[in-house]
């Protein structure tokens, strides 16, 4: 055997040294932390929450790769509601056993509506974790006490304000029906909508409830051209906007149609077809691509195998949220890490900088309203 030399072992040692600091040392090291994505994975609503789950997955991918959180591996999982209270609360269940059973669970992204969120909060009020929705608006979500949530966007106040005010003051709308779909976010919204262009001076000429995943408007249609409306709002989903708003154009209607933030996604454009040039959806956020660089749609994409899509960045930014309360509180501790959400000055995501009011609701609300132009999204507000 050859006896190692002097200089061979310091190279040796240099070389070690040089591949710890190529990343080897900022591998999590301490064990795992788990956070639940609770959304619809399947269903109607499967891109929508498909989306949301990318964007934490990726939020989790860039957390590993500096080190961890607090030295540990995040782990994402994702849980499937089905767009279902039902279900949610079944899922809420499950990750209480999860909780009881010693899971080292740091929180839950999630649920994508507001429906499934007031369920399944009954259970995790009571959880010591942090749930953090990225994208439920409900106004009474953060009206009830509870003090392990938080909200990654806007609520519903705001988003019926800046609407009705971009009708009446941009648009010039005065006569103006508002549609809603039967669930709690539909329906909150839409009486938002209605007090608030009443008091710009707008006439509510029809207020008229409809069916989530309605697809067909046969009986509507008729009594919303009846009301000659100027304008139509609609507080729902993808699943129904672009249907509502593909048989007002098939029926000859020049309204101009705003639809609510459920409704911005691609899909609404996709399933309108041509009748979508034109309509106006209003957001939380904006664009995925107006929000973030090239590298991390890459990454992204390495991630998820697809392209972001809206609510990849809710997803993402609710857990960077999650994340930099964990770091500010130095502990996992769901109390801990809430009160230190709640005192953050500003936390920078691609949906602005984020800072809390003690109920868990954004201290500055950003609304964005789009319309659609040649078959894309081009934001239009602010």
């Amino acid at each position: 055997m050859k006896t190692t030399s002097k200089l061979s072992i310091l190279v040796l040692a240099v070389l070690v040294l040089a591949l710890a600091a190529c990343g080897g040392s900022s591998e999590p090291s301490k064990g795992e932390v788990i956070v639940y994505v609770a959304a619809p994975l399947s269903g109607f609503q499967a891109n929508a929450g498909q989306t949301v789950l990318g964007g934490a997955r990726l939020a989790a991918d860039q957390i590993n790769r500096a080190g961890g959180l607090l030295g540990y591996k995040v782990t994402v999982v994702g849980l499937d509601d089905e767009s279902d209270s039902d279900v949610a609360v079944d899922i809420a269940a499950e990750i209480e056993s999860a909780v009881d059973s010693g899971e080292n669970v740091v929180g839950v992204i999630g649920h994508l509506n507001s429906g499934q969120t007031l369920a399944a909060m009954e259970v995790y009020k009571n959880l010591s974790v942090v749930v953090i929705t990225p994208t439920a608006s409900e106004v009474s979500l953060t009206q009830k006490g509870y003090q392990n949530f938080f909200r990654a966007n806007a609520n519903d106040t705001a988003q019926a304000r800046v609407d009705a005010e971009f009708l009446v003051n941009q648009l010039g709308a005065k006569r103006v029906a508002v549609i809603y779909n039967d669930d709690p976010y539909g329906q909150g919204l839409g009486q938002l909508m209605s007090g608030d262009l009443q008091a710009l001076g707008a006439e509510v000429v029809l207020s008229l409830q409809v069916a989530v995943e309605q697809s067909t408007f046969a009986d509507e249609i008729p009594q919303i051209l009846a009301a000659q409306p100027d304008a139509v709002f609609y507080a729902g989903y993808e699943v129904e906007a672009p249907y509502l708003r593909y048989e007002l154009v098939a029926a000859g209607s020049d309204a101009a149609f705003l639809a609510s933030d459920g409704a911005f996604l691609t899909t609404t454009i996709d399933e309108a077809g041509s009748a979508a040039d034109g309509m106006y959806v209003s957001a939380f956020g904006p664009r995925p691509d107006a929000a973030v660089d090239e590298t991390w749609i890459k990454e992204y994409q390495a991630v998820e195998y697809r392209n972001p899509d809206t609510y990849s960045i809710n997803g993402y930014s609710a857990l960077e949220v999650l994340a930099e309360g964990v770091k500010q509180a130095g502990s996992f501790d769901a109390t801990q890490v809430a009160n230190a959400i709640r005192g953050l000055s500003s936390i920078e995501t691609p949906m602005g900088d984020l800072s809390y009011d003690p109920e868990g609701d954004l201290e500055n609300q950003t609304i964005y309203i789009f319309q659609v132009q040649d078959g894309d999204w081009v934001q239009v507000y602010p």
